[in-house]
């Protein structure tokens, strides 16, 4: 792998069309510090910390399963990720690249550095629901959320490659992005693998490693993950993984979130996707306590209250059925927008 520098800014980098070099970022960063708005200050923060003299960055994760929390990712190793993000995806010098996602988040701090150290032409702007509407140019490569690649369905032909993370894909979104020309992929990672370690094109089932990852299970059945050039240590997870090969694995879901009904062990994640095309409101699987089966699933549905007809558990196992179903006014989420399932119940 290149050994690049985490103090070099690439010669072809550019922002919004101007050539910056480490001297002229840093004047970019104090400006943004200035005289922009909350996201252009959080922006100049990072660029600051990102060219001071420490060897790391301090990121908080996202407490998707518990409290935030603060951790120290090595510089070096986020250049790392970006060059095996850029030998996965063919991604070259000149490449142009559209960062639409904050920088308060690894997601958009990796798109920012990945454009520095690589030298793509970068379009930077506010991370709003639509980001391309409006925008004339064409992208080699872009990173979105969900919501963002819902409300951009009919600007996608503008860019080649678009990894997608964050937060699920539902099965709607799914079907409609197959239609598109644009190569699109599922990305699985965490703050703790500096984004993605593993993508898989729509449509497909299992995920691929990037480069140089290796990966494994513990006594849980929850992936484990050797990447000695992000991370000098093993990182465990809490998602159950099937391994398919050396670098292909299936998510099965998370332990945290497995419901024991009767002895047998459900998924909520993939009793979702099967519903994920029948039911139109958000909604998630969650398992409560029952005396006789020990926990039983129940659905919890965003909105107001409507019926349903029988037909739209047809396709579940008899234990997958749920024994009832809640509807609330709001989800409770996290500041990314992952939704906090069993707060949302208390």
């Amino acid at each position: 792998m290149n050994n690049q520098n985490y103090n070099t800014v690439h010669p072809n980098f550019k922002w919004n069309g101007i050539s910056l070099d480490r001297e002229k970022l840093l004047l970019v960063a104090y400006d943004l510090i200035k005289e922009g708005g909350d996201f252009d200050r959080i922006t100049g923060e990072f660029l600051l910390e990102w060219f001071n003299k420490k060897t790391f960055i301090t990121v908080t994760t996202s407490g998707t399963t518990g409290v935030p929390k603060k951790i120290n990712l090595e510089k070096q190793a986020m250049v790392n990720s970006a060059l095996a993000t850029a030998e996965f995806f063919n991604l070259k010098a000149g490449n142009r690249v559209l960062n639409c996602l904050s920088t308060n988040y690894i997601a958009g701090k990796m798109m920012l550095i990945r454009s520095m150290i690589l030298g793509f032409e970068m379009d930077f702007v506010t991370p709003i629901s639509n980001p391309l509407k409006g925008n004339r140019h064409h992208y080699d490569f872009v990173a979105m959320v969900p919501m963002q690649v819902q409300n951009s369905i009919l600007e996608l032909s503008k860019v080649k490659k678009l990894i997608v993370g964050g937060a699920k894909i539902n099965e709607t979104l799914r079907n409609q992005l197959l239609e598109l020309p644009t190569q699109i992929f599922e990305t699985y990672g965490m703050t703790e693998t500096i984004t993605h370690i593993a993508v898989k094109k729509i449509g497909e089932k299992s995920f691929s490693v990037l480069p140089n990852i290796k990966i494994a299970t513990d006594e849980r059945g929850c992936l484990e993950i050797i990447a000695s050039h992000i991370s000098e240590t093993k990182i465990s997870t809490n998602d159950v993984v099937e391994l398919l090969s050396e670098n292909q694995f299936l998510l099965l879901g998370r332990i945290d979130n497995v419901i024991n009904s009767g002895g047998v062990k459900l998924f909520p994640e993939q009793i979702e996707v099967k519903l994920s095309d029948k039911i139109k409101q958000r909604f998630f699987v969650i398992g409560i306590p029952d005396e006789k089966l020990g926990e039983q699933v129940l659905i919890v549905i965003e909105g107001k209250p409507i019926l349903f007809d029988d037909l739209v558990f047809e396709n579940l196992d008899p234990y997958e059925k749920p024994k009832s179903i809640r509807f609330v006014t709001k989800f409770i989420e996290t500041e990314s927008g992952k939704v906090m399932r069993k707060e949302t119940l208390l």
